[in-house]
């Protein structure tokens, strides 16, 4: 292989890094997709708080065929110095307000308001200052360097976003901020996305390198990096993960090719563990695709038949396919797999697209699968650590790790990102988010932003600069968290078909219930009882992850922003009794912070939207209820409050175990407004 360097470029190609507030060493986000989730308490420090995920950023060289040649690294092979530039910004407060995505045909028929500015009453050149730029920072991979993101405002507050530093090897680490909210004329939370005056810490950016190799700069072909909330859940990821998605995106767009052969253990068997790892963090999965359940997918037996390219096995595959959502077919049932919203979710369903699918590309893969046309074993070998991987697998590892973990089920608006990143023109490569020139200013857009005005030649959805990513998101991070919740309903809809359990949100980044430590700790514990039904009870409860917050919907996203780290982590444990009655490997909530963890375990399991009280939350956040009528926070907890008893008496759950208010979010085509 020819081995003259002649370019050089930056992996992973999207770097995840996440909020958190400790204060000691962070952890480095996933670098291969094959990467088992770290021990448990690796994610909090010592005194509970939760520690930040690092992105690391590496330089490789490439010769004259497109091939990678090695890793640079400063003093190694001629390689003299690593310049690495990083420009991070939040963009939230300046953007425009989300309700849908703008690329789906139900983003045409929001109200005109809709589209419209977050904090519009902030007008001319003090929109400005609802940006927090800090500008770009610069350190060199030839010394240990750290250059912090302190200097960027929000109407003149100051508001951290992190920092770069260099490794003793030349390699780039970004952190993000500490997970600090706040308004900033101190004005309540109002709702899930649209918080006026509220601003967050995370961010994205840029990231750039110059390398000096024998003598000559080479500037590297860039990367990005997107600092989203904490991954509650890390050892869990979604049936649809953001690199699935943008897989399929860049195979429609031809850029990238379908595999040519299908494989059982490389496609097939990751989207069916995943549905069965969901049940870590929602009960209704559990009880469907958990350990010992009717889909349990990961059993030795099942296994063996999944596997299986044979006519013998092929109704069993054909019938697992065609669980899987069909728009055409199933419009608008919750019945097929998978249970997730999707990005046109309502509490009055009006959209196929209330629930997610897979990815065309996914499901490609499974017919074929369902057909027989696979082998049963894999096409690449298990790549768990990145850097004993060959150095010609390790830029595609760390580009589609970075990925793995991040949400693309329903961009509604999501967690790290959300719909714009699938737009083919904000790319310059697969994986490459393509650069705005610093020295090029994006045009104003004016007071609304509708549909045809995103997706026109001119509009956000081609080169991005900093903050371009992040700005779409909640404002700020936590009320959309505290949100994302399962089985929303309507009153007049609670019944005997009501499942407080499903469909979901983002339940791999965001868990809805959880296997608790003390029943952990019960479940790993030999006994001497023949039947284990003591065990078996323990392994089976799930407590709710969201019990600890209190009070009505808004109440609880208010008390979100506070008490985010105090919140437990999904983690994975060894099950070490070694009988074999419980899988080797459990994902157990770590112990929530007072005092949260006295909640009871199943508050806040059901979850109402009260459209009801829809009205006066949006006349209150708006600033036009009447003065001669009672305070619409009155009015809008007394709807609340006759919605709770109604729902207790319908459904036999406890007042303590129904969350219930008004979620714009949930209501996006202000039906009943």
């Amino acid at each position: 292989m020819d081995v003259k360097i002649v370019q050089v470029k930056i992996h992973p190609a999207i770097g995840v890094a996440r909020v958190g507030n400790s204060k000691e060493a962070p952890f480095i986000g996933p670098e291969s997709p094959d990467q088992k989730p770290a021990d448990a308490d690796a994610y909090k420090d010592a005194s509970g708080a939760i520690r930040r995920q690092a992105a690391r950023f590496r330089v490789y060289g490439y010769n004259a065929a497109g091939e990678v040649v090695r890793e640079l690294k400063p003093g190694e092979a001629g390689v003299s110095e690593i310049q690495w530039t990083v420009h991070l910004a939040n963009k939230k407060a300046a953007w425009y307000q989300f309700h849908l995505p703008l690329d789906i045909p139900e983003g045409k028929a929001l109200a005109p308001e809709q589209y419209g500015l977050r904090n519009a009453d902030v007008t001319g050149a003090n929109r400005k200052k609802l940006v927090i730029d800090p500008g770009s920072r610069t350190v060199r991979g030839s010394m240990t360097e750290t250059q912090k993101f302190d200097s960027g405002k929000i109407m003149d507050k100051v508001v951290y976003l992190g920092e770069i530093s260099t490794q003793s090897d030349g390699r780039l680490l970004v952190l993000g901020g500490r997970g600090n909210s706040a308004s900033y004329k101190n004005k309540p939370i109002t709702g899930v996305t649209n918080n006026d005056t509220w601003y967050d810490d995370v961010s994205d950016g840029p990231v750039t390198a110059k390398v000096r190799i024998d003598g000559t700069d080479l500037t590297a072909t860039p990367a990005w990096v997107v600092v989203g909330p904490p991954d509650y859940a890390p050892g869990v990821k979604s049936v649809r993960t953001l690199y699935d998605l943008l897989f399929d995106v860049f195979v429609t767009a031809r850029s990238l090719t379908r595999p040519s052969q299908i494989s059982f253990t490389d496609h097939i068997e990751p989207i069916l563990r995943r549905l069965c790892d969901l049940q870590w963090v929602n009960h209704g999965f559990a009880t469907q695709f958990g350990w010992n359940g009717p889909n349990f997918f990961l059993s030795p037996e099942m296994r063996k038949r999944l596997a299986d390219p044979s006519p013998r096995n092929r109704e069993l595959r054909r019938q697992t396919y065609v669980c899987l959502r069909d728009y055409d077919r199933d419009g608008t049932s919750p019945v097929p797999w998978p249970w997730l919203y999707g990005d046109a979710m309502a509490s009055k369903p009006k959209s196929v697209r209330q629930h997610s699918k897979l990815s065309p590309t996914q499901d490609w893969m499974l017919s074929r699968w369902a057909d027989g046309a696979f082998q049963a074993g894999p096409l690449r070998p298990s790549r768990p650590n990145v850097d004993a991987a060959p150095v010609a697998e390790q830029p595609g590892l760390l580009d589609r790790a970075a990925l793995e973990s991040c949400a693309a089920d329903a961009f509604h608006p999501g967690i790290e990102v959300t719909w714009p990143i699938r737009t083919p023109s904000m790319y310059s490569a697969p994986f490459r988010i393509k650069h705005r020139s610093p020295n090029t200013a994006e045009p104003d857009y004016g007071p609304t932003l509708t549909p045809q005005e995103a997706t026109a030649a001119n509009g956000p959805l081609f080169a991005q600069g900093p903050g371009d990513l992040t700005r779409w998101m909640a404002a700020p991070w936590q009320t959309d968290t505290a949100s994302c919740r399962s089985g929303y309903e309507v009153l007049a809809n609670l019944g005997p078909r009501y499942s407080p359990y499903l469909p979901t949100f983002w339940p791999a980044q965001v868990p809805n219930h959880v296997l608790k430590l003390e029943d952990f700790e019960k479940v790993n514990a030999p006994s001497a009882d023949a039947d284990d039904s003591a065990r078996e009870e323990a392994f089976e409860r799930r407590a709710t992850w969201l019990r600890g917050l209190t009070g009505d919907m808004n109440a609880q996203r208010t008390q979100m922003i506070k008490d985010w780290p105090k919140l437990g982590i999904v983690e994975v444990r060894d099950y070490t009794v070694g009988d074999g009655r419980f899988p080797a490997r459990i994902q157990v909530e770590s112990r929530p912070a007072a005092p949260l963890d006295q909640a009871l375990d199943t508050a806040n399991l059901v979850n109402l939207q009260v459209p009801e009280a829809g009205p006066s939350v949006l006349a209150a956040a708006a600033g036009t209820w009447p003065t001669d009528r009672l305070a619409p926070e009155t009015v809008g907890a007394d709807h609340v409050a006759q919605a709770v008893r109604a729902a207790a008496q319908a459904t036999g759950y406890s007042e303590e175990e129904i969350a219930a208010g008004y979620l714009e979010r949930l209501d996006p085509f202000r039906e009943n407004q």
